[in-house]
Order: structure tokens, then sequence, then C-alpha cells
């Protein structure tokens, strides 16, 4: 059995807490469209959009017990970073650097024809930009 999908791609929840840079970082910096904050009961989720996916920031009132360790794929296990493929690699590896977050990687061809850079944002997830020639 295979999965019957509804959309071509997925939707990524990220738990912050600290809602108000990690929305800096993905809408005032890397650019995704804030659509929408829901509120649950002690929980808000921010909304936004690259592409046809769906990044949702989610801030619970009472912070969880544990934090994720900095590092991407080596700092830890489980889900540590996310890739969106971008035509202007250049321009947001750049505007992360003026704006201050940490470059894991710079822009660097990882492959002929393909070029990546990886970016820490506010709660140390990293961020793979990817460009394809």
């Amino acid at each position: 059995m295979s999965l019957a999908l509804a959309k071509d791609s997925i939707d990524l929840g990220i738990t912050t807490q600290n809602p108000d840079a990690a929305l800096a970082f993905y809408r005032d910096t890397v650019g995704m469209e804030h659509v929408g904050e829901m509120t649950l009961p002690g929980t808000t989720v921010q909304q936004l959009m690259c592409g046809t996916s769906m990044f949702k920031l989610v801030c619970h009132d009472d912070a969880p017990p544990a934090s994720a360790p900095p590092g991407g794929p080596a700092g830890a296990t489980g889900y540590r970073y996310c890739t969106i493929a971008v035509t202007n690699l250049e321009e947001v590896t750049n505007r992360c650097a003026e704006a201050g977050y940490t470059l894991a990687m710079p822009v660097t061809e990882f492959a002929p024809g393909t070029t990546i850079s990886l970016v820490e944002d506010p709660d140390g997830i990293w961020v793979e930009f990817l460009q394809r020639s």
C-alpha cells in the first residue's frame, strides 16, 4: 500500500520557546508568508507558507522540559534539519548571515550542479537551502 497524497508537500511543526525569534527568522529573514495564527488551550501556532508546505511554529505556554541541542544532524537524533530548494541561494544565505544567524555551512558546491548552504535557526534547527543548476 502506498500513500494517496492530497498535496505534493508536507507540513512541518517546530516547537519553539522563542516564537518572536522564530517568526523573525522564517518570516522576516527567509521570506516565508505568514498566513495565520491559531490559538489552542495553552498553545499558539504561527502558520507560514513555504511553497505548498506549511511551517507551524508551535509555542506552549508551559515550556517543554527539554530543548533540542544545536548541531544539526550530528547534535541529536530525530528531525534535525529541513531542505528548501531555492533559485536565489546566494541572496537568502547572505540575508541570513547579515541578520546574524549562524552559517553551519556557507554556500558550497555539494555535487556537480548542486549548491547548498546550511543556516541555524533560533532554536538550533538547521535549514538547508539547495539550488540546482
